[in-house]
């Protein structure tokens, strides 16, 4: 979390100040912003490798105060309008189409102002996985599942016990009763109750129509802006399927055990 304040520079309007963040995720707040903000992502990977990186950002629910562009070579982009009510909007961009640049607008009363957002920094490929803007919701191919076994941030097999859905944030909310546990790198998952039984919930896109149904599902996806985002996810029957025809022909990208 880097903090900065305003009322320091409220002699001072015009003042840029400079931010540098080492860390692949975190959060940027901004109390009563006047001037402006250079935000300087600076992973601690070989400079070389920063050509394939994708930068998302997810501003707060009440943020305001300040616009937020994309800056390159002194040319500005807007990229987040101050006061644009946009639930769960995330935005991205190739770390080298620039860095951020946060501007205040104009405030008769700066003290009741804060801007803020979260940020990733992931791989083009990840990012892709996660923005598909062609065909988000249709089926994953049999190599797909497999390869998503063993590159996703959780992998369970589980099934569907409610789905909400939330119309202002075009989104559905899956609540999944997990029967196994394979991998999971944040504790999305977690025991629920005296019965001792595993839940969690996974997001997805409203448009995909997701239904809650019988049977058990191989849920896959990835961590994103510390929610569970759906990736594939067939019915389990299908998926022991594929593993054990891939394994037969030596062709399973990594060992699980699917039963």
């Amino acid at each position: 979390l880097s903090s900065s304040s305003g009322l320091t520079h409220e002699s001072h309007r015009k003042d840029v100040e400079q931010v540098y963040l080492r860390c692949s995720e975190g959060s940027i707040e901004w109390m009563y912003p006047t001037g402006a903000l250079i935000v300087n992502l600076r992973p601690n990977i070989s400079p070389a490798s920063y050509k394939h990186l994708t930068v998302c950002i997810k501003p707060f629910k009440d943020s305001a105060g300040a616009n937020i562009y994309l800056e390159k070579t002194g040319e500005l982009k807007l990229l987040v309008r101050d006061g644009e009510r946009s639930p769960s909007r995330v935005y991205c961009f190739g770390y080298d189409q620039g860095g951020l640049f946060v501007e205040a607008t104009p405030q008769q009363d700066i003290s009741r102002k804060i801007t803020g957002f979260q940020y990733e920094l992931m791989s083009k490929g990840i990012a892709a996985d996660l923005h598909t803007a062609s065909a988000p919701c249709r089926p994953c191919s049999d190599t797909e599942v497999l390869l998503a076994v063993c590159t996703s941030d959780f992998v369970i097999r589980g099934s569907i016990q409610n789905v909400t859905n939330e119309a202002e944030e075009q989104e559905s909310i899956i609540h999944v009763g997990v029967n196994k546990l394979y991998r999971q790198k944040s504790k999305v998952f977690q025991l629920t109750g005296e019965s001792g039984n595993w839940r969690g919930q996974i997001k997805t896109l409203l448009e995909c129509g997701v239904k809650p149904g019988d049977g058990d599902f191989l849920f896959t996806g990835r961590m994103h802006f510390g929610e569970a985002r759906l990736g594939c996810a067939p019915r389990f029957k299908d998926f022991q399927r594929m593993y054990k025809e891939a394994k037969d022909k030596g062709l399973n990208p990594c060992e699980i055990g699917p039963d």
